[in-house]
């Protein structure tokens, strides 16, 4: 049974539900795709990998989601974070070729895409992929963890069929473009990753653990934990006789687990939640708990900026209150 679990992307904790019509919708006037290709591998021509955008251009700069991801960074002149991120932001963009876009909001100037955006402070930086809005971080970041969040976005880009590009002016001659460094894997990681890469699920987790306990905050490790516990649960077993033991006994909560843990490696990440949900209801103490418990891991594995995660949380927090 292949595996295939979703890519992970960090939050960033703003609620962006509420744009996600605006931003498909298409109007009148924003750049077409390239003729007889589909729009997920369309080439556009833009004016630059950099535009500014404002309350009245902002639909046209949505409609390119559906090429490339657009990167909004909603910034002010008054905040010196919002410039230095701005230039990182530009940087990184302009090596990336046209693969993604930079939007820049004037939160001064633009304060309904401000207000639209919910943006509490500046910098704030989303996303907009295929028109649906993607929580990304606020305040300063480092280069090297933009360009994180930038791998992170474009891989979750092309599994919405987003993989096209834009042309402009400022992209550089792609001979001239260093070919980019393979990301080094840190030293600590290097038995965990050889171990999953095996087979050795039981092993991977060993070592994931033995690094977390030496560097608690390690995100990266933590992503990878959960990852493989989901597969060491699926390990060996076949998709069928998950899915009859789970019908065949829909109050047993194991056997519910599995098929929530398959369902969410298969990317049927709402019919796992509703399933656990649902089921939580119907538990004792012991049995919520476990469930609880369950849930919280696999909304780390499908990731927290996810939508569905968000919303299966806040079911979750109101049968909980």
């Amino acid at each position: 049974m292949t595996q295939q679990i979703p890519e992970r992307l960090p939050g960033g904790g703003v609620d962006l539900s509420h744009l996600a019509a605006r931003a498909a919708a298409p109007q009148g006037g924003a750049p077409s795709a390239a003729p007889g290709s589909a729009a997920g591998g369309s080439v556009v021509d833009v004016p630059s990998l950099v535009i500014d955008v404002t309350d009245a251009t902002f639909e046209q700069a949505a409609q390119l989601s559906s090429v490339v991801p657009v990167v909004a960074l909603l910034w002010s002149a008054r905040s010196e974070p919002s410039v230095s991120l701005g230039s990182v932001l530009e940087q990184v963009t302009r090596e990336l070729g046209g693969r993604l876009l930079l939007a820049r909001i004037d939160v001064d100037a633009s304060p309904g895409l401000a207000q639209a955006f919910q943006a509490q402070a500046v910098p704030t930086v989303i996303a907009l992929v295929a028109g649906r809005p993607v929580p990304l971080f606020q305040g300063p970041v480092p280069e090297e963890q933009v360009r994180e969040y930038f791998g992170q976005l474009l891989q979750l880009a092309e599994q919405h069929g987003v993989t096209g590009r834009v042309n402009a002016p400022d992209i550089e001659d792609a001979d001239e473009q260093a070919a980019p460094a393979e990301p080094e894997i840190p030293a600590a990681h290097l038995a965990a990753i050889e171990a999953a890469e095996r087979g050795d699920y039981e092993q991977a987790i060993t070592e994931w653990e033995a690094v977390l306990t030496r560097s608690p905050a390690d995100a990266e490790a933590r992503a990878a934990l959960v990852q493989v516990k989901l597969l060491h649960r699926l390990q060996g077993l076949s998709a069928d006789e998950i899915r009859s033991g789970a019908a065949a006994a829909p109050g047993d909560v194991e056997a519910q687990l599995r098929v929530a843990d398959l369902d969410v490696s298969g990317g049927h990440v709402e019919d796992a939640f509703l399933r656990l949900l649902d089921l939580f209801v119907e538990q004792d103490a012991e049995g919520r708990a476990t469930i609880r418990e369950r849930l919280l891991e696999l909304f780390e594995v499908v990731g927290v900026a996810d939508p569905r995660v968000a919303a299966a949380r806040s079911r979750l927090a109101n049968l909980l209150y």
